[in-house]
C-alpha cells in the first residue's frame, strides 16, 4: 500500500503501512469516532520551529494521537480535543497540539481517512462548547448582572464549586492534558518506554482500577507525587528506580488518588485562576495559558496535603496494599509513619506480588527505554 494511506481490517491488525484496529474507549467521553477503532497514517512531524521534519506514524487512540518513529516508539501524544488546524481546507493538513501563539509542533498528514478523523472530532469538541449567539448573550448578562446584584451573597467560593461540579469530563481532560504540557516543562517529558508504560499501566490497574488514572514518570520538578485535574498522577521516577518492590510507587499512588478525591483538582485550579477566569471557563470553555503557567508552576511547589491515617489504611485494605514500604519511604526512621508499619492491613506473609518481575523491572527501567 502506498505510504501516507490509511487502510481497514477486520482480523488482526497489520504493522504499519496497514492499519491497526483496536478497540476505542473513547466513545464514552463522545460520540465522535463510534465508527473507527483505531487508524493509523504517516505523516510528517517537527518537534519544535528549528527542528528538522521527521516520518512518523499517526495513530488515534483513547482521546489522544500518538506519534510514533517508524520503529513503533512513541514520540508525543497529543491530546484529541486540543488538536488545533492550521490551515483549515488546505492539503495536506497541518495540525498543532494546541492553539496557542507559540506552538512549535507542528504535524503535517496527507491521508485523507485521517484528516477526516481527526476533523470529526474537533468538530464534535467544538459543538460541545457554547457558542456565541442571542441565547448566550442573555444568559451572560444575566449571570454578570446576579453577580453585581448579589456580590455580598453569593461568594466567589459558591461560583467555583458550581463551575467545578459542572464542567464535563472532556474539558476536564482537555485542561489535564494542557496543564501537563506545561508542568512537563519543568519536570521534563514523561518518561515514555513501551515496555515501562505498558507495566506503569498495570501498577495503576491494580492499586485503583483499570482507567482510573493516567500516570506518568517524570524525572524532576515533582519531589515524589502530584495530581492534576482529568485524573493525571505524575510520578517522580526515584520512586520505581530507588526502590527494590512495586510498593512504595503504589503507596505514593494511593495517596495521591486520595488527595485528588478529598479535594477536586479542578477546583484548587479555579481557585488560582481566580472569579473572572472562572466564569470564563463556565461560559466559554476555554481558559488562558497563562493561568495554566502560573498554576504549573504553583503544583510543582505546594506541599503534599497530608492524608490520615485512618484513611490511608482503609484505602491499602481495600486494595490489597501493604502499608509497609510506603511508610519507610516516607520516613526512613519509621518513627513518624510509625501507625502505618504497625497497622499495616497486608501481612508480609499474605502479601500477593503487585506486578510480575519482569514488568517490575520494565517500569525500574522505564526512562532508560
Amino acid at each position: 500500500m502506498p505510504a501516507g494511506v490509511a487502510r481497514w481490517t477486520n482480523g488482526p491488525a497489520a504493522r504499519y503501512p496497514a492499519a491497526k484496529i483496536e478497540k476505542s474507549s473513547f466513545a464514552r467521553h463522545m460520540t465522535a469516532l463510534t465508527q473507527y477503532q483505531r487508524l493509523e497514517a504517516s505523516g510528517l512531524w517537527r518537534a519544535a520551529p528549528d527542528a528538522q521534519r521527521r516520518d512518523v506514524i499517526v495513530s488515534i487512540g483513547d482521546a489522544t494521537l500518538t506519534l510514533s518513529d517508524m520503529q513503533d516508539r512513541p514520540l508525543t501524544h497529543w491530546s484529541l480535543p486540543a488538536v488545533h488546524r492550521l490551515n483549515p481546507g488546505a492539503r495536506p493538513a497541518l495540525f498543532a497540539p494546541s492553539d496557542a501563539p507559540d506552538e512549535g509542533e507542528v504535524l503535517e498528514i496527507e491521508d485523507s481517512e485521517m484528516i477526516a478523523a481527526i476533523e470529526k472530532v474537533r468538530r464534535a469538541v467544538e459543538k460541545s462548547r457554547p457558542h456565541t449567539g442571542r441565547l448566550r448573550v442573555i444568559l451572560t448578562s444575566t449571570v454578570l448582572a446576579l453577580a453585581l446584584v448579589f456580590a455580598v451573597l453569593w461568594l466567589p467560593g459558591a461560583l467555583l464549586r458550581h463551575t467545578a461540579s459542572v464542567l464535563p469530563d472532556v474539558t476536564r481532560q482537555s485542561v489535564g492534558q494542557r496543564l501537563l504540557t506545561r508542568v512537563t516543562r519543568v519536570a521534563g517529558t514523561p518518561c515514555k518506554g513501551r515496555l515501562g508504560n505498558r507495566a506503569l499501566t498495570r501498577l495503576g490497574d491494580r492499586v485503583l482500577g483499570p482507567g482510573v488514572a493516567q500516570l506518568a514518570v517524570v524525572s524532576a520538578g515533582v519531589a515524589t507525587a502530584a495530581h492534576l485535574p482529568g485524573g493525571i498522577i505524575l510520578v517522580n521516577r526515584a520512586l520505581v528506580e530507588d526502590y527494590e518492590e512495586p510498593d512504595v510507587a503504589a503507596g505514593y499512588i494511593l495517596a495521591e488518588r486520595l488527595r485528588a478525591e478529598a479535594s477536586d483538582p479542578m477546583l484548587a485550579l479555579l481557585g488560582h485562576a481566580g472569579t473572572f477566569a472562572t466564569a470564563k471557563l463556565l461560559t466559554t470553555g476555554t481558559i488562558s495559558d497563562a493561568i495554566l503557567d502560573s498554576y504549573a508552576e504553583q503544583v510543582l511547589l505546594d506541599p503534599p496535603v497530608e492524608v490520615s491515617t485512618e484513611t490511608l489504611l482503609a484505602r491499602f485494605a481495600a486494595v490489597r496494599v501493604r502499608s509497609t514500604p510506603y511508610a519507610f519511604a516516607v520516613d526512613q526512621t519509621g518513627e513518624t509513619t510509625l501507625p502505618l508499619i504497625e497497622a499495616d492491613p497486608v501481612p508480609l506473609t499474605q502479601a500477593e506480588p503487585l506486578l510480575a518481575d519482569a514488568d517490575w523491572v520494565s517500569l525500574q527501567g522505564i526512562c532508560f527505554e
